[in-house]
Protein backbone atom coordinates (compact mmCIF):
# COMPACT_ATOMS: atom_id res chain seq x y z
CA UNK A 1 0.00 0.00 0.00
CA UNK A 2 1.11 3.82 -0.98
CA UNK A 3 -0.20 6.60 0.76
CA UNK A 4 0.15 10.44 0.35
CA UNK A 5 1.37 12.40 3.00
CA UNK A 6 1.24 16.24 3.07
CA UNK A 7 2.36 18.52 5.53
CA UNK A 8 0.82 21.71 5.45
CA UNK A 9 2.99 24.46 7.48
CA UNK A 10 2.45 28.25 7.77
CA UNK A 11 4.98 28.63 4.97
CA UNK A 12 4.93 25.50 2.54
CA UNK A 13 2.74 22.95 1.84
CA UNK A 14 4.87 19.51 1.34
CA UNK A 15 3.48 16.63 0.12
CA UNK A 16 5.34 12.81 -0.40
CA UNK A 17 4.28 9.44 -1.48
CA UNK A 18 5.21 6.77 1.50
CA UNK A 19 5.62 2.80 1.35
CA UNK A 20 4.81 0.76 4.22
CA UNK A 21 8.08 0.58 5.31
CA UNK A 22 8.33 4.71 5.86
CA UNK A 23 10.04 4.85 2.78
CA UNK A 24 9.80 8.61 0.92
CA UNK A 25 9.84 7.87 -2.97
CA UNK A 26 8.32 10.86 -4.31
CA UNK A 27 7.84 14.89 -3.14
CA UNK A 28 5.66 17.43 -4.43
CA UNK A 29 5.62 21.39 -2.88
CA UNK A 30 3.72 24.60 -3.28
CA UNK A 31 4.39 27.80 -1.32
CA UNK A 32 1.28 28.24 1.32
CA UNK A 33 -1.23 30.56 0.15
CA UNK A 34 -3.40 33.01 2.58
CA UNK A 35 -6.58 32.30 1.47
CA UNK A 36 -8.89 29.09 3.06
CA UNK A 37 -9.96 28.66 -0.61
CA UNK A 38 -6.56 28.65 -2.18
CA UNK A 39 -4.99 26.64 0.76
CA UNK A 40 -7.38 24.11 -0.49
CA UNK A 41 -6.43 24.18 -3.93
CA UNK A 42 -3.11 24.11 -3.40
CA UNK A 43 -3.05 21.02 -1.48
CA UNK A 44 -5.53 19.51 -3.57
CA UNK A 45 -2.83 20.34 -6.50
CA UNK A 46 0.15 18.70 -4.87
CA UNK A 47 -2.07 15.26 -4.12
CA UNK A 48 -3.24 15.42 -8.06
CA UNK A 49 0.71 15.83 -8.94
CA UNK A 50 1.79 12.49 -7.12
CA UNK A 51 -1.43 10.47 -7.76
CA UNK A 52 -0.41 11.27 -12.10
CA UNK A 53 2.99 9.14 -11.25
CA UNK A 54 1.53 7.19 -7.66
CA UNK A 55 -1.21 4.50 -7.43
CA UNK A 56 -2.22 5.98 -3.87
CA UNK A 57 -4.99 4.47 -1.28
CA UNK A 58 -5.21 7.22 0.87
CA UNK A 59 -4.27 10.55 2.42
CA UNK A 60 -3.40 12.46 5.54
CA UNK A 61 -2.87 15.56 6.39
CA UNK A 62 -0.50 16.83 8.78
CA UNK A 63 -1.62 20.41 9.67
CA UNK A 64 0.15 22.88 11.98
CA UNK A 65 -3.62 23.49 14.19
CA UNK A 66 -5.93 22.44 16.57
CA UNK A 67 -7.84 19.17 15.10
CA UNK A 68 -11.31 18.01 16.37
CA UNK A 69 -11.38 14.50 18.31
CA UNK A 70 -12.56 13.29 15.12
CA UNK A 71 -9.73 14.04 13.14
CA UNK A 72 -12.19 15.46 10.29
CA UNK A 73 -12.33 18.94 11.37
CA UNK A 74 -9.82 21.94 11.86
CA UNK A 75 -10.89 23.87 14.80
CA UNK A 76 -8.56 26.54 14.67
CA UNK A 77 -4.92 27.35 13.10
CA UNK A 78 -2.89 29.84 14.54
CA UNK A 79 -0.96 30.27 10.89
CA UNK A 80 -3.35 28.98 8.45
CA UNK A 81 -7.04 30.70 7.39
CA UNK A 82 -8.94 27.35 9.05
CA UNK A 83 -11.69 27.96 11.48
CA UNK A 84 -14.00 25.20 12.37
CA UNK A 85 -13.08 23.55 8.60
CA UNK A 86 -14.20 20.33 7.47
CA UNK A 87 -11.31 20.06 6.00
CA UNK A 88 -10.88 16.17 5.39
CA UNK A 89 -14.04 15.99 4.00
CA UNK A 90 -13.22 18.81 1.51
CA UNK A 91 -10.35 17.71 0.41
CA UNK A 92 -11.72 13.76 -0.06
CA UNK A 93 -14.24 15.09 -2.17
CA UNK A 94 -11.93 17.38 -4.74
CA UNK A 95 -9.50 13.95 -4.85
CA UNK A 96 -11.58 11.27 -4.40
CA UNK A 97 -9.50 9.41 -2.00
CA UNK A 98 -9.83 8.83 1.55
CA UNK A 99 -8.72 11.57 4.13
CA UNK A 100 -7.52 11.67 7.23
CA UNK A 101 -6.09 14.94 9.65
CA UNK A 102 -3.30 14.71 11.61
CA UNK A 103 -1.97 17.63 14.02
CA UNK A 104 1.18 18.02 12.24
CA UNK A 105 3.56 17.55 15.55
CA UNK A 106 1.32 14.78 15.95
CA UNK A 107 2.02 13.01 12.51
CA UNK A 108 5.60 13.66 12.60
CA UNK A 109 5.73 12.12 16.41
CA UNK A 110 4.15 8.94 14.84
CA UNK A 111 6.62 9.09 11.99
CA UNK A 112 9.93 9.50 14.56
CA UNK A 113 8.20 6.43 17.07
CA UNK A 114 8.12 3.96 14.08
CA UNK A 115 10.64 4.77 11.51
CA UNK A 116 13.30 7.11 13.23
CA UNK A 117 14.56 8.35 16.56
CA UNK A 118 12.46 7.57 18.82
CA UNK A 119 11.67 4.05 17.73
CA UNK A 120 10.49 1.41 20.67
CA UNK A 121 10.65 4.43 23.72
CA UNK A 122 7.87 4.22 25.97
CA UNK A 123 7.72 7.89 26.41
CA UNK A 124 8.29 10.28 23.75
CA UNK A 125 7.92 14.05 23.19
CA UNK A 126 8.41 15.57 19.47
CA UNK A 127 9.16 19.15 19.87
CA UNK A 128 8.58 20.47 16.15
CA UNK A 129 10.38 23.92 15.60
CA UNK A 130 9.37 25.61 12.18
CA UNK A 131 7.82 28.50 11.41
CA UNK A 132 6.09 28.24 15.18
CA UNK A 133 6.47 25.30 18.07
CA UNK A 134 4.11 22.48 17.74
CA UNK A 135 4.96 19.62 20.27
CA UNK A 136 3.66 15.74 19.95
CA UNK A 137 3.23 13.24 22.80
CA UNK A 138 3.56 9.59 22.74
CA UNK A 139 2.67 7.22 25.82
CA UNK A 140 3.72 3.63 25.15
CA UNK A 141 3.43 4.08 21.16
CA UNK A 142 0.15 5.80 21.55
CA UNK A 143 -0.88 9.53 20.77
CA UNK A 144 -2.03 11.37 23.41
CA UNK A 145 -4.61 14.09 21.83
CA UNK A 146 -6.06 14.97 25.09
CA UNK A 147 -9.98 15.62 25.88
CA UNK A 148 -10.31 17.77 23.30
CA UNK A 149 -7.94 16.98 21.09
CA UNK A 150 -5.49 19.63 21.33
CA UNK A 151 -2.81 18.51 23.97
CA UNK A 152 0.11 18.83 24.49
CA UNK A 153 0.03 22.51 22.93
CA UNK A 154 3.68 23.38 24.03
CA UNK A 155 4.55 26.51 21.97
CA UNK A 156 1.99 28.57 23.47
CA UNK A 157 3.06 28.17 26.92
CA UNK A 158 3.95 31.77 28.17
CA UNK A 159 7.49 32.13 29.08
CA UNK A 160 8.11 35.86 28.88
CA UNK A 161 4.30 37.83 30.12
CA UNK A 162 3.56 40.43 28.15
CA UNK A 163 6.10 39.14 25.89
CA UNK A 164 5.84 39.38 22.00
CA UNK A 165 2.75 39.34 20.50
CA UNK A 166 1.62 35.95 19.34
CA UNK A 167 -0.83 35.03 16.58
CA UNK A 168 -2.44 33.01 18.68
CA UNK A 169 -3.87 36.11 20.82
CA UNK A 170 -1.38 35.72 23.63
CA UNK A 171 1.60 37.48 24.81
CA UNK A 172 5.15 35.36 25.52
CA UNK A 173 4.48 32.22 23.80
CA UNK A 174 7.83 30.40 23.87
CA UNK A 175 7.30 30.19 19.98
CA UNK A 176 7.87 34.00 19.64
CA UNK A 177 11.12 33.47 20.93
CA UNK A 178 11.75 29.67 19.71
CA UNK A 179 11.33 29.09 15.99
CA UNK A 180 12.43 29.97 12.61
CA UNK A 181 10.02 32.96 12.90
CA UNK A 182 11.55 33.79 16.31
CA UNK A 183 14.82 33.91 15.18
CA UNK A 184 14.14 36.62 12.18
CA UNK A 185 12.46 38.70 15.02
CA UNK A 186 15.91 38.55 17.59
CA UNK A 187 18.24 38.91 14.86
CA UNK A 188 16.12 42.30 13.45
CA UNK A 189 15.83 43.54 17.05
CA UNK A 190 19.76 43.05 17.44
CA UNK A 191 20.41 44.66 14.31
CA UNK A 192 17.92 47.76 15.19
CA UNK A 193 20.34 47.81 18.35
CA UNK A 194 23.38 48.20 16.13
CA UNK A 195 23.10 50.06 13.37
CA UNK A 196 26.24 51.34 12.15
CA UNK A 197 27.47 47.72 12.51
CA UNK A 198 28.56 46.19 9.35
CA UNK A 199 27.15 42.67 9.33
CA UNK A 200 26.57 39.98 6.63
CA UNK A 201 23.05 40.04 7.14
CA UNK A 202 22.58 43.65 6.78
CA UNK A 203 24.82 43.27 3.80
CA UNK A 204 22.44 40.16 2.19
CA UNK A 205 19.15 42.15 3.04
CA UNK A 206 20.29 45.85 2.14
CA UNK A 207 19.00 47.03 5.54
CA UNK A 208 15.08 46.04 5.09
CA UNK A 209 13.77 44.03 8.39
CA UNK A 210 11.27 42.25 6.33
CA UNK A 211 13.71 40.59 4.38
CA UNK A 212 15.29 39.07 7.56
CA UNK A 213 14.32 35.18 7.71
CA UNK A 214 15.08 32.48 9.56
CA UNK A 215 16.84 30.43 7.14
CA UNK A 216 18.96 33.61 5.93
CA UNK A 217 19.62 34.49 9.80
CA UNK A 218 21.12 29.97 9.79
CA UNK A 219 22.82 30.83 6.94
CA UNK A 220 24.58 33.88 8.08
CA UNK A 221 25.69 32.56 11.42
CA UNK A 222 26.93 29.56 9.17
CA UNK A 223 29.43 32.40 7.76
CA UNK A 224 30.26 33.64 11.22
CA UNK A 225 27.99 36.44 10.86
CA UNK A 226 28.21 38.18 14.69
CA UNK A 227 24.87 39.10 15.40
CA UNK A 228 23.61 35.99 13.21
CA UNK A 229 25.38 33.82 15.93
CA UNK A 230 23.85 36.06 18.70
CA UNK A 231 20.60 35.47 17.71
CA UNK A 232 21.50 31.65 17.25
CA UNK A 233 22.56 31.71 21.28
CA UNK A 234 19.41 33.17 21.95
CA UNK A 235 17.45 30.73 20.54
CA UNK A 236 19.38 28.13 21.86
CA UNK A 237 18.67 29.35 25.22
CA UNK A 238 14.98 29.05 25.04
CA UNK A 239 15.34 26.13 23.37
CA UNK A 240 17.00 24.56 26.53
CA UNK A 241 14.45 26.57 29.05
CA UNK A 242 11.68 25.23 27.39
CA UNK A 243 12.90 21.25 26.83
CA UNK A 244 13.66 21.58 30.61
CA UNK A 245 9.92 22.58 31.17
CA UNK A 246 8.81 19.84 29.28
CA UNK A 247 11.06 17.19 31.01
CA UNK A 248 9.80 17.94 34.19
CA UNK A 249 6.46 17.83 33.38
CA UNK A 250 6.68 14.64 31.01
CA UNK A 251 9.58 13.06 32.03
CA UNK A 252 10.83 11.67 28.56
CA UNK A 253 12.66 8.85 28.07
CA UNK A 254 13.50 10.82 24.38
CA UNK A 255 12.87 14.19 22.94
CA UNK A 256 13.27 14.61 18.97
CA UNK A 257 13.87 18.13 17.98
CA UNK A 258 12.12 18.40 14.24
CA UNK A 259 10.73 20.71 11.97
CA UNK A 260 12.74 23.07 9.55
CA UNK A 261 14.62 24.81 12.05
CA UNK A 262 16.29 21.25 13.07
CA UNK A 263 17.94 21.10 9.73
CA UNK A 264 20.30 24.31 11.73
CA UNK A 265 20.71 22.54 14.77
CA UNK A 266 24.77 21.75 14.52
CA UNK A 267 24.70 25.26 15.10
CA UNK A 268 22.33 25.57 18.45
CA UNK A 269 21.72 22.31 19.82
CA UNK A 270 24.75 21.70 21.78
CA UNK A 271 24.13 25.12 23.47
CA UNK A 272 20.58 24.10 24.18
CA UNK A 273 21.64 20.70 25.51
CA UNK A 274 23.48 23.05 28.45
CA UNK A 275 20.45 25.26 29.03
CA UNK A 276 18.35 22.23 29.38
CA UNK A 277 20.75 20.59 31.82
CA UNK A 278 21.23 23.54 33.47
CA UNK A 279 17.49 24.34 34.28
CA UNK A 280 15.77 20.59 34.93
CA UNK A 281 14.53 20.46 38.05
CA UNK A 282 16.58 18.21 40.17
CA UNK A 283 19.58 18.47 38.18
CA UNK A 284 22.48 16.37 38.34
CA UNK A 285 20.40 13.86 40.21
CA UNK A 286 18.38 12.36 37.76
CA UNK A 287 18.23 10.67 34.69
CA UNK A 288 18.11 13.06 31.42
CA UNK A 289 15.85 12.50 28.31
CA UNK A 290 18.04 11.62 25.39
CA UNK A 291 17.88 14.68 22.68
CA UNK A 292 17.88 14.21 19.44
CA UNK A 293 17.57 15.55 16.04
CA UNK A 294 14.09 13.61 13.78
CA UNK A 295 16.11 11.30 11.87
CA UNK A 296 13.78 11.57 9.15
CA UNK A 297 14.37 15.33 9.02
CA UNK A 298 11.64 17.77 7.76
CA UNK A 299 9.92 14.64 6.09
CA UNK A 300 8.98 13.32 9.50
CA UNK A 301 5.16 14.63 9.56
CA UNK A 302 4.95 13.50 5.68
CA UNK A 303 5.97 9.82 6.85
CA UNK A 304 3.85 9.92 9.89
CA UNK A 305 0.41 11.19 8.28
CA UNK A 306 0.87 9.01 5.43
CA UNK A 307 1.51 5.76 7.77
CA UNK A 308 -1.71 7.15 9.93
CA UNK A 309 -3.61 7.51 6.47
CA UNK A 310 -2.60 4.05 5.59
CA UNK A 311 -3.23 2.55 9.15
CA UNK A 312 -7.39 3.94 8.51
CA UNK A 313 -7.41 3.02 4.61
CA UNK A 314 -6.60 -0.68 6.11
CA UNK A 315 -8.99 -0.78 9.11
CA UNK A 316 -11.75 0.44 6.86
CA UNK A 317 -11.11 -2.05 4.23
CA UNK A 318 -11.28 -4.83 7.06
CA UNK A 319 -14.11 -3.80 8.43
CA UNK A 320 -15.66 -3.73 4.97
CA UNK A 321 -14.12 -7.68 4.45
CA UNK A 322 -16.05 -8.50 7.56
CA UNK A 323 -18.93 -6.27 6.71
Amino acid sequence: MLAIGVDVGGTSVRAGVVDEQGTLLDTARVGTPSGEAALEDAIAGVIEDLRNRHEAAAVGLAVAGFVATDRRSVMFAPHLPWRAAPVADRIAKRVGLPVTLEHDANAAAVGEHRFGAARGAGVAVLVAVGTGIGAGLLLDGTIYRGAHGVAPELGHLTVVPGGRACPCGKYGCWERYCSGTALAATAVEMLARHPGRSTVLRRETHGDPGSVTGRRVAGAARDGDPVALRAMGELAKWLGEGLALVADVFDPEVIVIAGGVSESAPLFLDEAREHYTGMITGAGHRPLARIRTAQLGVDAAIVGAAAVAMEEAAAETQVGVIG
